[in-house]
């Protein structure tokens, strides 16, 4: 990894040095801040997908600036993997998705299912799956399909509704939970 100009520290380093602090990750515009209080400045997403293989489990904001190198790392494991296409992630989704997660109070991380979608991508999973918008927020880097063993839908829903800061879909009998960073809304699927 490259030095960073500004601290003289890599990221590495950075992790290193925040890996013994307690990690938070709170959506920069909702009213999870409360649920944050005294927990630091420091945000984090841990995910892993079963249709690729990958994991990830990196901090991506620090003292009030994201990473744009994790960024990068986010948005390359939550691109569209059947076209093998990378869109950068708006980073209020991540955001959103890491509130939920801190606020489940788990070491499990989300089983990410869908992030990026191509048009291509959601237009076949249209044809072939009940539900899919045909204005998907997939389609613009701005939304997240996970799932838990650990937890049930009811209950990442909730935890994704608590952050008021977008939209939250309930897919219990495919068993995972929409987040994105649109409109505040909710659904069931």
């Amino acid at each position: 990894m490259s030095e960073s100009a500004s601290s003289g520290l890599s990221r590495r380093g950075l992790l290193g040095v925040f890996a013994a602090t307690t990690l938070t990750a709170a959506p920069t515009y909702a009213n999870v801040f409360g649920f944050l209080k005294g927990a630091g400045d420091v945000r984090r997403i841990r995910m892993y997908s079963g249709r690729t293989g990958e994991s990830i489990d990196t901090i991506y904001w620090i003292e009030g600036q994201y990473i744009p190198e994790a960024l990068n790392e986010v948005s390359y494991f939550m691109r569209d993997w059947r076209q093998d296409e990378i869109k950068a992630m708006d980073p209020r989704t991540v955001d959103i998705a890491a509130a939920a997660h801190r606020l489940l109070d788990i070491d499990e991380p989300f089983m990410l299912l869908s992030g990026y979608r191509t048009k291509a991508t959601n237009a076949m999973l249209r044809e072939n799956t009940p539900g899919v918008a045909r204005k998907s927020m997939h389609i613009e880097a701005r939304a997240a399909d996970v799932r838990l063993r650990s937890r049930s839908v009811s209950q990442i829903y909730s935890a994704a509704m608590a952050c008021e800061a977008g939209g939250v879909g309930r897919y219990s009998h495919s068993n995972f939970v929409h987040m994105d960073c649109g409109p505040v809304r909710t659904w069931n699927g």
